[in-house]
């Protein structure tokens, strides 16, 4: 029996300024149909996650491919996830600094090796082996973010409290997708350029199978956006997942994870969830969270106000 496909997308959950607003719903609703053309044409989940993903790696709005933010030494450094849920298959890659669309190199490692996880010069070795032309890293940056930088690292040097990792007035603008195709198999993807002035080589919750990410087409597909030790301290994709195969609704459990987040460890984030049977849930503690969902009965879209 064919399935309705479903595609959920997200462009990050934080404090929003409304100039922004215009661009992230813009973003998201490009991703959407992006990732759809390949579901409506009977295509594979994972294809349309990949789609997706690029489409927002490729636009500046976000933090995700060219237009990251830096770390503490001036360079963009990506970290990306996928994983199948109908093999369990998953690929990632972190740190990598010569990879325009990291979701390419997520996915080449799912598709072509036995291991999960590849980072830094190894990862960027390996998709350069499979095919994948590698970029300079100045290609990555654009102004808006140098200036970010320097304003950051300015109010540190004056010892103004740093918000970067907790607050969420600052930007989590990190990039993610789960699908549901006609065979009826889940997917997810995620992909992030980490926080602002992070200390080179820190990983967060996005790439890590189980934090930012997970799909098994026993339970569900996650992505998760926000502030990543707290969502990778409780595991919180794969905690979710277990919660709908146990339980059920997808709405509820996102609401759950995201409210256990904030009481066990005062995280801040959001989350979009989907199960085999295409139901879905988004939710976030955020002022506001960028999403989109398209099925074949309806389409929708929003900055989601909390």
């Amino acid at each position: 029996m064919r399935q309705l496909p479903v595609l959920v997308v997200h462009g990050g959950a934080w404090a929003m300024p409304d100039d922004v607003v215009d661009n992230h719903l813009n973003g998201v609703q490009g991703a959407l149909a992006a990732g759809w053309r390949v579901l409506d044409r009977g295509g594979r989940a994972v294809d349309a996650i990949q789609e997706a993903i690029i489409y927002m790696e490729e636009d500046e709005t976000f933090d995700a491919g060219r237009g990251s933010f830096l770390t503490r030494d001036g360079k963009v450094q990506l970290d990306a996830i996928m994983m199948d849920g109908n093999t369990l298959r998953s690929g990632g890659v972190g740190c990598v600094e010569r990879i325009r669309n990291p979701i390419k190199a997520a996915r080449l490692v799912m598709d072509e090796s036995p291991h999960v996880y590849f980072v830094a010069e190894g990862a960027e070795r390996f998709a350069q082996e499979h095919g994948l032309t590698l970029c300079r890293n100045e290609e990555l940056i654009i102004e808006r973010e140098v200036e970010r930088l320097k304003e950051a690292q300015a109010k540190a040097a004056a010892g103004e409290p740093d918000t970067t990792f907790a607050g969420h007035e600052f930007s989590h603008d990190t990039v993610g997708a789960v699908a549901l195709d006609v065979d009826g198999n889940i997917a997810a993807g995620t992909s992030t350029g980490g926080t602002l002035n992070k200390a080179p080589g820190r990983v967060g919750d996005s790439s890590l199978i189980g934090c930012g990410c997970y799909a098994d087409n026993q339970s569900a597909a996650v992505s998760c956006t926000g502030w990543g030790e707290p969502i990778m301290k409780l595991v919180l994709a794969k905690w979710a997942a277990d919660r709908v195969q146990a339980k059920g609704s997808p709405e509820a459990i996102a609401q759950e994870a995201i409210f256990y987040l904030e009481r066990r460890l005062k995280g801040h984030g959001g989350m979009i969830l989907l199960d085999q049977r295409g139901r879905f849930g988004i939710a976030h503690n955020t002022p506001r969270m960028a999403w989109a969902y398209k099925s074949t009965q309806s389409e929708r879209s929003g900055v989601k106000v909390d």
